[in-house]
């Protein structure tokens, strides 16, 4: 007796089930990429709150004691910041991995390729001659 693992690849065989697939593999990668730019760019602003709040003016304005006349506060030590600021870099890097991925997977839908099949039947009709598709 033998027993072995068997995968069904019929349903990617058919057309339509892997167009529909690709469509929806498309929808979410452009929404995680969304999502992705709007969580970096939170993050981004609320690093710069951030550091606005320990900088000198925001201790002025927030503390009851430096807004007396004969109290000057002023921050002489800042906290170091750069693996913060690195990570808000890294946030947009992975953002531009996404789109890029999003639009590499966009040219694997049935819209892309209806784009380029209606052009290149324009460009038969005209008698020109259009590229091959790769």
């Amino acid at each position: 007796m033998m027993t072995g693992f068997r995968l069904n690849l019929a349903p990617l065989k058919e057309p339509l089930g892997f167009i529909k697939f690709v469509e929806w593999d498309f929808g979410l990668t452009a929404a995680i990429a969304f999502l992705w730019l709007v969580c970096s760019s939170a993050w981004a602003k609320g690093l710069q709150n951030v550091k606005d709040a320990t900088g000198t003016a925001g201790i002025t304005s927030t503390l009851a004691l430096c807004k007396e006349s004969d109290v000057a506060c002023e921050v002489t030590d800042f906290a170091n910041m750069r693996t913060l600021n690195v990570s808000v870099v890294f946030g947009y890097l992975n953002l531009i991995v996404w789109a890029g991925n999003a639009w590499f997977v966009y040219k694997e839908t049935r819209w892309h390729s209806q784009k380029y099949t209606a052009q290149q039947g324009a460009g038969a009709r005209r008698g020109q001659q259009v590229p091959a598709a790769i």
